[in-house]
């Protein structure tokens, strides 16, 4: 059987991506080809597949240690290996451009916070994106919370017409009294 068709049978068997990684790879398949396989089968698009492996094929592929496939799979799973692009509209995409604008007016993004806005903008989960970047507000010294403010006023803004999450709503009030205060708070 084909790899990814075999990748394709386990997933449609109820095994989640990094079962279905470590299945293949412990039936002796090596890694790459396995994860490829993986992320084929669920429809990621072979250029994004082959970006995405080269990315970690160093740190998690190279040298697979015995024993190790169902830690690798969960790890590539984490790192968003596995995660299926949505289709975005072209307000989404506006809205993604609004949230790396703040994103770059924060000042200080921790990785990990950077990482799981990047998962989020791949799956279009970008509700949860907004509310995580309201919930962090910009470093004084090294941002903009002036911008950020606005940006994430914006954002909310396009988020509310085709979303309506009440927490939205909440958070764009937020963002519009955070923006206001910050401006006031540069003028001499």
């Amino acid at each position: 059987m084909h790899l990814t068709n075999l990748a394709k049978h386990t997933l449609s068997r109820g095994a989640t991506p990094a079962a279905t990684y470590a299945l293949l790879a412990r039936l002796g398949h090596q890694p790459r080809p396995a994860a490829q396989a993986v992320c084929l089968a669920l429809a990621i698009p072979h250029t994004e597949t082959i970006r995405r492996l080269d990315d970690c094929h160093d740190a998690l592929l190279a040298n697979p240690r015995p024993d190790s496939e169902t830690d690798t799979g969960e790890l590539l799973e984490a790192l968003g290996i596995f995660d299926i692009p949505a289709t975005l509209t072209p307000t989404q995409r506006t809205v993604i451009d609004h949230l790396l604008t703040a994103v770059n007016a924060h000042g200080d993004i921790r990785p990990g916070h950077h990482h799981g806005l990047n998962r989020w903008f791949t799956t279009g989960n970008l509700t949860t994106a907004y509310l995580s970047l309201i919930t962090t507000p910009p470093l004084p010294r090294t941002g903009d919370p002036t911008a950020y403010w606005t940006t994430l006023t914006t954002a909310g803004e396009l988020l509310t017409t085709t979303n309506p999450d009440p927490r939205l709503k909440c958070a764009l009030t937020h963002c519009r009294t955070q923006a206001t205060q910050a401006a006031q708070a540069t003028r001499p």
